[in-house]
Parts: C-alpha cells; sequence; structure tokens
C-alpha cells in the first residue's frame, strides 16, 4: 500500500504522501518538527495542534485538521491520526485500504510527559517505525527522576549565583525543561524562537509555565540567577554572553553517551529525549502485532535484526531523512 517514490512515502491506492521532502498534492503531516513537515505542499492533513504550528512555521497553506481517532476518506482510504506522544499534536498515521492496515509512526515517545499526549500502540498489518535510540544502550530513567536532577542542578547553580542555561530544541523540548524546572526558579528566560513555539501551544489551552522573551528581561537588567532556554543554535554566540555569568546544559537522548556535553561545549547533559528509547521502541513494534516492520532514521539494521529474530518480516527502508545531515543533539 506504502511506496519510497522520490517525493516521499506515497500511497499508491489514496494518491497521498506521509511527511515528503518535497512538493506534492496532498501530505499527511505526522508533526510539525521541519524534518517531517516542509513548505510547498498544496494541502496538508494533520492535528489541530500541529496546524496551528504550521501555520506559524510554513505560513499560509490549504490545512485540513483531523482530531485523533477521526476517520477520513480520501480517495477510498480511510486515514486517522493517533498519538505519538513525540511532541504537541504529534500522530501516528493510520491508513485502511480493502482490509489491510499500514501505519506510520513518525516519531514517538512511550512516557506520558503531561504535554505531547500519551503514545497510543495500535494493531496493524504493517508498520513504519523510527529508529533514532533502537541500541540496548538507550534506557532513559523516568521524567520525574531527569526532572529532579535538572531542577538540583538549577538551585546549585542559583547558590553560587550563576544563571542556567538549557539548550534544547525549540518545540517540545524547550517546553518540557520549562515544566521540570518552574519550581526552582522564580523566571524563565527564553529565546525568540522557543517563545514563539510555547506562545501558541499556551494559545491552544496546554497548561504550561510563563516565560518572558529575552529582550524583555534584558530591559529588566534583573540581577538574579534565572533559567534560560535556547535552541543549540545559540552555544557560544554573542546573545548568550548577555546572560553571564552562567552554566551550561544540553537535554537530548544522545547525553546517554558519556562525553557527548563536552564535545558540544557544556558543563552538562541530562538525557530528556522525544524518542522512545530502545525498550519501548522494541515492546511498541510487537504490541501492533505486525506482521511485517519497515525501519527507518536512526539504527536501522540494529532493530530490523533484533525483530527478525523475533519471527517478524523487517527490513529497512532508508528515506530521505535519514540521509540528511541533521544536529543529533538538536533535534532529538
Amino acid at each position: 500500500m506504502l511506496e519510497l517514490r522520490k517525493e516521499g512515502l506515497y500511497c499508491l491506492p489514496g494518491h497521498f504522501y506521509i511527511d515528503p521532502w518535497r512538493p506534492v498534492s496532498h501530505a499527511v503531516i505526522t508533526h510539525a518538527h521541519s524534518d517531517h513537515a516542509r513548505a510547498g505542499h498544496q494541502q496538508y492533513l494533520c492535528h489541530p495542534l500541529t496546524k496551528k504550528l504550521l501555520e506559524k512555521r510554513l505560513g499560509k497553506h490549504l490545512y485540513q485538521e483531523a482530531h485523533w481517532n477521526q476517520p477520513i476518506i480520501h480517495n477510498g482510504v480511510r486515514i486517522s491520526l493517533h498519538p505519538a506522544g513525540h511532541i504537541a499534536g504529534s500522530s501516528q498515521i493510520r491508513i485502511e485500504y480493502n482490509g489491510e492496515v499500514w501505519v506510520v509512526s513518525g516519531d514517538y515517545k512511550t512516557e506520558n510527559d503531561g504535554i505531547s499526549g500519551l503514545f497510543e500502540p495500535i494493531k496493524c498489518h504493517s508498520f513504519i517505525t523510527e529508529s533514532t535510540f533502537a541500541l540496548p544502550i538507550y534506557n532513559w530513567e523516568p521524567q520525574q527522576i531527569i526532572y529532579e536532577k535538572m531542577r538540583k542542578w538549577v538551585l546549585q547553580n542559583k547558590e553560587h549565583g550563576f544563571n542556567s542555561v538549557f539548550f534544547a530544541y525549540s518545540l517540545g523540548k524547550a517546553q518540557r525543561v520549562a515544566d521540570a524546572v518552574a519550581n526552582a526558579t522564580d523566571k524563565i528566560v527564553v529565546h525568540g524562537a522557543v517563545f514563539e513555539m510555547h506562545d501558541i501551544l499556551q494559545e491552544t489551552g496546554i497548561q504550561l509555565p510563563n516565560v518572558i522573551h529575552h529582550a524583555n528581561f534584558i530591559k529588566e537588567n534583573s540581577d538574579k540567577p534565572v533559567v534560560i532556554i535556547a535552541p543549540m543554535s545559540a552555544i557560544n554566540t554573542p546573545w548568550l554572553k548577555k546572560f553571564q555569568p552562567f552554566k551550561t546544559a544540553i537535554c537530548s537522548g544522545w547525553m546517554q553517551i558519556r562525553g557527548h556535553a563536552k564535545r558540544q561545549d557544556a558543563d552538562i547533559g541530562f538525557v530528556l529525549s522525544d524518542h522512545a528509547d530502545w525498550k519501548g521502541l522494541t515492546n511498541s513494534i510487537l504490541e501492533t502485532g505486525a506482521e511485517k516492520v519497515l525501519v527507518t532514521h536512526g539504527y536501522e539494521s540494529v532493530l530490523s535484526r533484533y525483530l527478525q529474530e523475533k519471527g517478524i518480516d523487517a527490513h529497512e527502508l532508508n528515506t530521505q531523512k535519514r540521509k540528511e545531515n541533521i544536529n543529533e543533539a538538536e533535534v532529538e
């Protein structure tokens, strides 16, 4: 039912693409990160939260909304979106045609972060899964334990007169960082890119801590230690120097590997990911009951081999997204 074309993953009977990387007539979008949702398509189908974010990121297009579990019939194919737990609005795509069911996971996370929705395993014949952290070494601690470590670090910095700077992707990760440290600081100051995404999500009704745009904070000339949240692109920039003295932290699943934070010129790393770890991936795939699994974006060979040993017809799917040079710590 699905095949890989130069434009992206294509549904032949439905005549639409899922997260295409080249302009197409009909695109079904899993979530609003730029490596999945691109400008130029004639029509977009996505979750209402994703629509709000895409309108800000991509501008005016023809958007069609579908809430989770709301079926849409397109050229005889039944399409529905289901929670992926990756970021706000992130969805798995379920497609059904002539009794055959495929599910495309997009990016997903199995622990409920309180913001992104709870991942929902969906029964299907064929499952296309991401594999960003598909190695047994990636085994996340519970979110509340990671949050407590982050708060403790902030309080230690405050005691010594340092601002605490967290580098995290502006959409998804940054909101989780704000949620984690809200009780450990009087003010959360954010980069403009973070402020835009945070503001949109609050407008949709998602409960998030209040934050201050960096320009307004600088005008206040506060002398008390605060928390600053910025994208990875802000590391070692003149913008960051405005907040001296400070300590820096990177929030990413890649921080599971010792030494990654130092290589990114940060003082510390927190293993906070918006993706499923090894157990999350393998358990979720088995729960779908899929007879066929296609693996993309990550350690495809490791995960597909593991699934083959479990008796599943598993293969690698080398998509455009996997081939691109993406800053790992920025997006994961």
